[in-house]
């Protein structure tokens, strides 16, 4: 049995079939796993998560800031931005068995038998691995079970930008969620840097830290899957693996094949949309 790993699709769902295809992903034995943003800007959301859920316990899939944004325009009528393409998938006859299916979807997949892990953005510096589980946990729990409709309204924003283990209520919930969806920097004092979205390369004098460069066990004793970071060129960073290549514009998709000792990269050139 194969179990690979898939960059951010968001929409793009003739370039997944084509990776797929030159997989040969065998649908009755192999595994997939999705880094997040299954949906957005490419013109194919509607197919690409129809695939992903027809594929029941074949697949998992994390959730990334498109999928909640989508999750909040369909649930409470969150403006959609000018560059999204979700109308369509708020529209479809399915829309409602979709919703709710990815809804029920993790921030946080961990497979202790492969030592992997998987996330859409990253995982917060000074977290264990056991403290990431349930704090992903919580979120989850409301978006399952609890007020979900409420907690999609007030997730937007980038405050508070520090964890403390006093936090509580919708800003505990909103710095977990910007954590597991968003995160890519934060400065030396583990607050967050939202706004900074470029190549590490590019970034290097105004001081912030991509989050897998900060000592943590997570990292230290767990290989950590994430997509999310388009400007992050993919590849093996320690312990950790960025998978976004940037499908939507027009770049690649990409795989990586974790079953194995060496974990093994896969790429297929995208055509936009």
């Amino acid at each position: 049995m194969a179990v690979y790993i898939i960059g951010d699709i968001q929409g793009c769902y003739e370039n997944l079939q084509k990776l797929l295809n030159s997989l040969d992903f065998n649908m009755e034995n192999d595994r997939l796993w999705f880094a997040g943003d299954l949906v957005n800007r490419g013109q194919n959301s509607l197919k690409v998560l129809r695939f992903v859920k027809s594929l029941g316990d074949r697949a998992v899939s994390v959730l990334g800031n498109h999928d909640l944004h989508l999750l909040s325009a369909y649930y409470t009528g969150t403006k959609l931005k000018p560059g999204d393409t979700l109308k369509k998938v708020i529209d479809a006859p399915d829309s409602e068995k979709l919703m709710r299916w990815l809804r029920f979807r993790p921030l946080l997949h961990h497979d202790i038998d492969l030592n992997f892990s998987m996330v859409h953005a990253g995982i917060y510096p000074g977290w264990l691995m056991s403290e990431a589980i349930s704090r992903a946990g919580e979120v989850e729990t409301v978006l399952q079970k609890g007020d979900y409709q409420q907690f999609l309204k007030g997730m937007y924003g980038n405050k508070p930008d520090k964890w403390s283990d006093d936090l509580q209520g919708m800003g505990r919930l909103r710095f977990i969620t910007n954590v597991f969806t968003r995160m890519r920097y934060l400065n030396a004092d583990l607050t967050l840097e939202l706004d900074a979205k470029g190549a590490p390369s590019k970034l290097k004098n105004i001081g912030v830290i991509p989050w897998f460069k900060f000592k943590q066990s997570s990292i230290k004793f767990n290989k950590i899957a994430f997509g999310h970071w388009s400007t992050l060129p993919t590849g093996q960073y320690g312990n950790c693996f960025a998978l976004d290549s940037g499908c939507v514009w027009g770049d690649q998709l990409t795989a990586l094949r974790i079953d194995k000792k060496i974990p093994r990269w896969f790429r297929l050139s995208c055509v936009q949309g």
